[in-house]
């Protein structure tokens, strides 16, 4: 069972009560909250929301490892083993499509060597010539995967360009070759829909609320204990 929405406020207190009735754990697919020490920027659920129900993939890595969406797939079927071995319901909930597709399209994501040269020339080509000729690249590689992707999307345009000068196929003729593998869960997918002006009031007022708990206190903390954030920070663009 997957619950998947906007942004992350509700989700984790519905997921907690549905655990209860249906004598279920949870599983988070977010990317962001699989960081140890990132917790106010994360809005990682604390001990007392959890309300003694068993979370998995939480406070799992350090921000200094690097951390893919294979890797995520790998654990997370463990854990989804575990609590089937339990008779219980896993309950996944996260933000991050791509952890949630990873487990209910079957794809299989390669390890692939990451080339960290290239990132930076690509990185070095948006900062002379601006994110939207990035953009524009990457577009004439693969205008499919680019329909989904936004202009101020740095992570995820050179995510596409990666995958090209990696493989030498695009990002959408590599998903489709690897759904070929069969899911072996009967899964049924729950979203949380929201009024859009009512979801922006909360998601301003989360932000206040995350000032106030110390969130530059957290990111200073971090950036001092830390040496390095290869994909640690890039969802918070810190």
């Amino acid at each position: 069972m997957l619950l998947q929405d906007q942004q992350h406020h509700g989700k984790s207190a519905l997921a907690v009560e549905l655990a209860k009735k249906i004598n279920g754990e949870i599983i988070s697919a977010d990317s962001m909250q699989i960081y140890k020490d990132m917790d106010i920027g994360t809005a990682k659920v604390t001990k007392e929301e959890m309300q003694g129900i068993k979370h998995y993939m939480i406070d799992i890595v350090s921000p200094e490892v690097r951390y893919s969406v294979a890797d995520y797939k790998k654990e997370a079927e463990k854990k989804i083993e575990e609590i089937l071995d339990k008779n219980k319901t896993p309950i996944i909930v996260g933000g991050t499509g791509l952890y949630i597709n990873s487990l209910i399209y079957g794809i299989e994501f390669k390890d692939e060597e990451f080339d960290e040269k290239y990132r930076n020339e690509l990185n070095d080509f948006a900062e002379k010539n601006g994110l939207e000729e990035l953009y524009k690249k990457a577009q004439q590689i693969d205008p499919e995967a680019m329909k989904k992707i936004s202009e101020n999307d740095r992570k995820r345009i050179i995510r596409v360009l990666e995958i090209y000068h990696k493989t030498g196929k695009t990002k959408t003729e590599l998903d489709k070759e690897s759904r070929t593998k069969e899911v072996k869960y009967d899964y049924k997918v729950f979203a949380i829909n929201m009024n859009r002006e009512i979801l922006y009031n909360r998601i301003n007022k989360r932000v206040d609320i995350m000032i106030k708990q110390g969130l530059i206190e957290e990111a200073k903390k971090i950036v001092l204990k830390y040496e390095k954030f290869p994909t640690a920070m890039q969802g918070l663009r810190l």
